[in-house]
């Protein structure tokens, strides 16, 4: 038997936190890692005592046949990657790397192409976390340099969502 790689090993773990998501459309999940110690984790899911899109069965992002990457604040959930940086102090996170993994609910699929939106993309660069580890496939994943987030801002040419 070989030995898991660590970067597969913590996007494993994430895979695992995603399962508590209450998205319907898609779920994710986020685990900060620094120095080969998990700091935090995070899910996607609605606010603590809030009505979540499971309990109520459906998404109203869905009922209005919203875009993925549009309209996040009709969204009930908050993000997986915050979920996990509101967990953790910023000292904690700073040169900290964040695993993320994705999965469609209605396929059980890794989300194609999964990235942070552009809100949680702030969100990490003011945490402090230097890099993120997305999966694309059970042994495959891509590497961000969260410097290229702030040398290359999108915003600035107005692009929206992912």
């Amino acid at each position: 038997m070989s030995r898991r790689d660590k970067h597969n090993y913590y996007l494993d773990i994430a895979e695992a936190v995603l399962q508590r998501g209450t998205c319907l459309r898609r779920n994710y999940g986020s685990v900060i890692v620094k120095n080969d110690e998990i700091i935090a984790t995070g899910y996607t899911g609605a606010p603590r005592r809030r009505k979540n899109c499971l309990d109520m069965k459906y998404c109203i992002r869905d009922k209005m046949n919203i875009p993925r990457g549009q309209m996040y604040e009709l969204c009930r959930s908050v993000h997986s990657e915050v979920n996990a940086i509101i967990s953790a102090s910023r000292q904690e996170m700073l040169g900290a790397t964040l695993y993320l993994v994705g999965k469609e609910m209605k396929t059980g699929e890794l989300v194609k192409d999964a990235s942070p939106c552009s809100m949680c993309k702030k969100i990490i660069i003011n945490a402090g976390i230097e890099q993120v580890i997305i999966r694309d496939t059970k042994d495959s994943y891509r590497y961000i340099d969260v410097q290229d987030w702030i040398d290359n801002d999108e915003t600035l040419a107005g692009a929206m969502g992912y």
